[in-house]
């Protein structure tokens, strides 16, 4: 897991499960059927911290000081999109150097007993302290952040480096290049939520290299050792989450593979096209069709499936493969793209 998420760069988290979470996903995608807690206690297991990347991400430790530029940003913006409030913060930051590492429950609950986005005093000033480096998260607990003190939770050789931005950015737009191999100005800045702008002024200093993209017509960069690496021959077949690295740029995402994709969970469902978590089926290096999974009781139910009539097989195979990894023993089919596909998936499931 370590060597993953040094590769990956960032895992991104979500509150959505379906057959797992997202971050669980991740591995499971690369890894095959690692076991879920396995998974989770290697995330934190002092070598990853959560912070705003792509989105909020699990991060290799080691890239704390990297992420001081942002640091910086949140704390000269002065405020979330809430006001803080000083005095909780002077309070939150008591209680963890007296009391050890706490939960925003543990600290007085998320919210202030109106809608769901009305924070309470305590939610909005740790989240402000984690915005700016005062308190961080390398844990988490039943889904729940944990707080704890920089001093505490990070290696003192790590807090004690403050690179500049200019270097911050350098680093973060290498880190980008050596996770995508091949990518456009966009596509760099897109993996940890860059401008172009910022990306443009640190491409000289990450090290990356220009190349030309048959058919992008847009200027692209590599990383060096990507052009030096014979290019491999072994694919999975797996199911991606809709967070995934590999997909989660939605733009790349239709370049690369010829494949649109959207996340409909916020869509209403009436208007859904795929489903509420569809996941792309990854097969042969090609994205290939997704699935809308359920689970009922010992069943995973597809809710919503498309796949090309070349990755029947390939689809029903990545089905049973996630039914036993969450602990089903059988799978059902709802909807069916194309209609004619359904006979072979049965025959191939069974």
């Amino acid at each position: 897991m370590p060597a993953l998420l040094r590769r990956l760069g960032a895992v991104q988290l979500d509150t959505i499960s379906v057959l797992a979470r997202s971050h669980e996903l991740v591995p499971y995608a690369r890894l095959g059927a690692v076991g879920r807690e396995a998974v989770e206690g290697a995330y934190w297991s002092g070598g990853a911290f959560e912070y705003w990347s792509h989105a909020a991400c699990v991060l290799p430790v080691e890239d704390w000081p990297w992420f001081a530029f942002r640091r910086r940003a949140f704390r000269a913006r002065g405020r979330r999109w809430h006001d803080v409030p000083q005095a909780a913060c002077d309070e939150i930051l008591r209680r963890l150097r007296h009391e050890g590492p706490l939960t925003t429950r543990e600290l007085g609950g998320a919210k202030s007993g109106g809608d769901w986005w009305e924070w309470s005093h305590a939610k909005v000033a740790v989240e402000w302290l984690l915005d700016i480096g005062e308190v961080v998260c390398t844990e988490r607990r039943g889904w729940r952040r944990v707080y704890d003190l920089p001093g505490r939770a990070l290696p003192a050789a790590l807090l004690a480096e403050e690179p500049d931005d200019a270097d911050c950015l350098a680093r973060l737009v290498a880190d980008a290049g050596r996770a995508l191999g091949v990518a456009t100005r966009a596509d760099l800045a897109e993996h940890h939520r860059l401008t172009q702008a910022q990306v443009a002024a640190a491409l000289e200093a990450a090290g990356l290299v220009p190349v030309r993209v048959a058919a992008w017509g847009q200027p692209a960069w590599a990383d060096p050792a990507a052009l030096e690496r014979p290019a491999r021959g072994r694919h999975r077949t797996t199911l991606l989450s809709p967070f995934d690295s590999l997909v989660w740029d939605r733009a790349r995402t239709e370049r690369l593979f010829d494949f649109t994709h959207r996340l409909e969970a916020y869509t209403p469902k009436a208007e859904r096209v795929h489903g509420y978590f569809a996941m792309p089926l990854l097969t042969g290096g090609r994205l290939a069709g997704r699935a809308d999974p359920a689970r009922e009781g010992r069943t995973l139910v597809a809710r919503r499936l498309s796949v090309e009539p070349r990755a029947i097989d390939a689809m029903a195979g990545a089905l049973r493969e996630a039914a036993t990894w969450v602990g089903c023993d059988a799978v059902a089919l709802e909807h069916v793209e194309p209609q004619a596909a359904r006979a072979a998936l049965l025959t191939a499931l069974a």
